[in-house]
Order: structure tokens, then C-alpha cells, then sequence
């Protein structure tokens, strides 16, 4: 972790795990059965998955292996994210909640890109996942506990069910036969 990254995380301590878990139960109580909500929890769950697997990985053949899996799913919730979710965001008068979405998640490719570059047993990896794991429990806050669910609240129904129907096929787009990670 480079200094600036280290200076960063000093001065924006994460969010407690109870916090987290708070936002993501109003987040469930607020989605509908299989709705564009529930999918990007379930996809959120799924990512926290995938980073354990990888830390816990223990040779570096599994941790390749994990971090591609982590990388895809990562990318292609991304990708679903900033062509549905964020643009409605931005219709919905929440330009800056979308800006930083946008650039939360650029940073986090980046970082991805970066981390593929390091021995996968290395303590540079470990720290840059680390690093990684908690900018995206950061971001998956931002979306739960107040992103999300203004979105829920200034969109119209009937535009609920278009930006379901381009949350999945933006999601199916980028993960192909993998959409059922």
C-alpha cells in the first residue's frame, strides 16, 4: 500500500461491520423480489465471497484462480452498475452520488489491474487486497445505506421494471455463462 493509500485509510476509517449490516438490512427490506435491488445485494454478497476466497487461498495457483473469478464478477457487477443504476441516479437528481460511483469504480478496475502484476503470495498482494476489499465495503455501503435507496424512492415504478430488465442484461452481457457465479 503506498503512503497516500495508507494516509487515506487513516483519515477515512471504514465503517463498522455493524454499520454495514444495517444499511444492507434496510437496503433488503427495501427491494423487491427479484428486482434490480436484490440482485445487486445478492451480487454485493456474492463479492464479499469472492474476496474471501481469494485471501484464503493458499497457494498461488488457487489465489489466480480466486482473483479472476473476484475480478470478473467484480467487473461485470461494475459494469451493470454504471450502465443502469448510475445514469438513473443522475436522472433522478443525484449527479454527485453518480460521479462517485463512477469514480469509486474506476479506481477499484485500476487497483485490480495492479493487483494482478503482484506475486500472489506476497504480503504487496495481500495488503493491495486488502486495500482493495475495503474501498469496494466502502462503496457497497455508499449504494445500501443512502445511493440505492434514493434511487428507490425518486424513480417511478414503471422505471423500476426497465432498470431490472438493464441491470440483467448489462450483468449477462459482461459475465456471459458466468452470470451464475
Amino acid at each position: 500500500m503506498s503512503i497516500i493509500d495508507k494516509v487515506i485509510a487513516a483519515v477515512t476509517p471504514p465503517e463498522s461491520e455493524e454499520t454495514r449490516m444495517k444499511a444492507r438490512a434496510k437496503a433488503r427490506a427495501s427491494a423487491g423480489k427479484e428486482d434490480w435491488l436484490s440482485m445487486v445485494l445478492e451480487h454485493h454478497e456474492q463479492i464479499e465471497a469472492a474476496f474471501a476466497a481469494t485471501k484464503a487461498a493458499a497457494d498461488p495457483a488457487s489465489r489466480i484462480t480466486t482473483l479472476k473469478v473476484l475480478s470478473t464478477l467484480l467487473t461485470g457487477h461494475s459494469m451493470a452498475e454504471e450502465a443502469a443504476l448510475y445514469p438513473a441516479l443522475a436522472k433522478a437528481d443525484e449527479k454527485g452520488h453518480a460521479v462517485t460511483a463512477y469514480t469509486e469504480q474506476s479506481a477499484a478496475k485500476l487497483e485490480l489491474g495492479l493487483l494482478e502484476d503482484l506475486p500472489p503470495m506476497s504480503q504487496d498482494f495481500v495488503d493491495k487486497l486488502q486495500h482493495l476489499e475495503g474501498a469496494v465495503a466502502h462503496h457497497v455501503y455508499e449504494e445500501e445505506n443512502n445511493w440505492f435507496m434514493d434511487l428507490k424512492t425518486k424513480t417511478l415504478a414503471a422505471d423500476q421494471i426497465k432498470l431490472t430488465k438493464r441491470y440483467q442484461e448489462q450483468f449477462a452481457r459482461y459475465m456471459g455463462d458466468e452470470s451464475d457465479i
